[in-house]
């Protein structure tokens, strides 16, 4: 399963939560950047892409868009 159709799966309350969660992740590792401890980089765009997939889903649900089932594979 990826991320996005996770993402569609959960709740709204769960997609705050997880915003929220997220946030608090990406603040995290830029101190962790800033204090020479991370390891990869790569750790502070994944948690970027997901917060947009997060964000993108709630705007989504607002605004009343449905994805269409059978898009690609």
């Amino acid at each position: 399963m990826n991320k996005a159709r996770h993402y569609h799966e959960m709740t709204t309350d769960e997609l705050n939560a997880a915003h929220s969660s997220l946030k608090n992740e990406l603040f995290n590792l830029r101190f962790q950047q800033t204090t020479g401890q991370l390891k990869s980089p790569l750790q502070i765009r994944t948690v970027k892409k997901d917060i947009a997939r997060v964000l993108t889903v709630l705007k989504e649900r607002e605004l009343g868009i449905e994805k269409k089932k059978g898009g690609k594979k």
